[in-house]
């Protein structure tokens, strides 16, 4: 299995799953969390029917969810 993200020749690299919950510092369980939550949308598929997200998505859904993070954080510190 290829470890690394793939580039489509645009010079956009795309991820599958375990591929962004590496790249993110995320785990698997997460990024499927995003998924549900509908922070993370619009997947492609790869040749082997795995979904697969772009930097740019994935950089999106991190930035939607950091204020989040920062408030739950926060209430835990309390």
């Amino acid at each position: 299995m290829d470890e690394l993200a793939r580039d489509d020749g645009t010079g956009r690299l795309w991820f599958t799953v375990r591929q962004a919950a590496a790249f993110l510092g995320r785990s698997v369980q997460t990024i499927y969390s995003w998924e549900r939550r509908g922070t993370l949308t619009d997947p492609r598929r790869d040749e082997h029917g795995r979904r697969i997200y772009t930097q740019a998505q994935l950089a999106a859904a991190e930035r939607a969810v950091r204020p989040r993070a920062a408030r739950v954080l926060d209430s835990r510190a309390a």
